[in-house]
């Protein structure tokens, strides 16, 4: 997915295909992050994806203490990374986050980690949904309970409540 690509919600703000402008968090790479060859080790650049994916809920208004209060919980059921550059110690990068909308019970993630010269690191995909905590099942509509959640739905490509 394109940098800048909107979501698309019908007249009652419910998500359809599309995305949200991606958000993006700074992060430095730091050396314990890296690999004999010093590379920055695979399972780091999840936890990067992770850290915007958290960041872009927080910064809608949407902590992970009120997601468990509701009974809700966002989980990820399939990932994928294309690694395009390697990144060392102390690179300075940004991660970005953007959800891709669809019909059923989940949606993606489109993510970018960028170096600050522009060049691309990594692409993720992450195709993530809600989970009741109870029932242990996706929620059927997400992009309702987060927009419920949210003091501002924008980031998160949905219109306001």
């Amino acid at each position: 997915m394109a940098d800048g690509a909107k979501a698309v919600v019908d007249a009652n703000g419910t998500p359809e295909a599309g995305a949200a402008e991606p958000f993006t968090v700074p992060v430095t790479v730091r050396g314990y992050e890296t690999d004999t060859q010093g590379h920055l080790n695979q399972s780091v650049y999840l936890q990067y994806a992770e850290h915007a994916r958290w960041s872009l809920l927080q910064a809608c208004g949407i902590g992970q203490s009120a997601m468990v209060a509701t009974g809700v919980g966002p989980v990820t059921v399939e990932t994928t990374i294309r690694y395009r550059r390697e990144l060392r110690a102390g690179d300075e990068v940004e991660v970005s986050a953007a959800i891709v909308w669809g019909e059923g019970r989940t949606f993606v993630f489109e993510q970018t980690v960028r170096k600050t010269d522009g060049t691309v690191a990594a692409e993720i995909s992450a195709v993530c949904g809600l989970l009741d905590l109870t029932e242990r099942k996706l929620l059927k509509d997400p992009g309702s309970v987060l927009r419920t959640l949210a003091d501002d739905p924008t980031p998160l490509g949905l219109t306001a409540k």
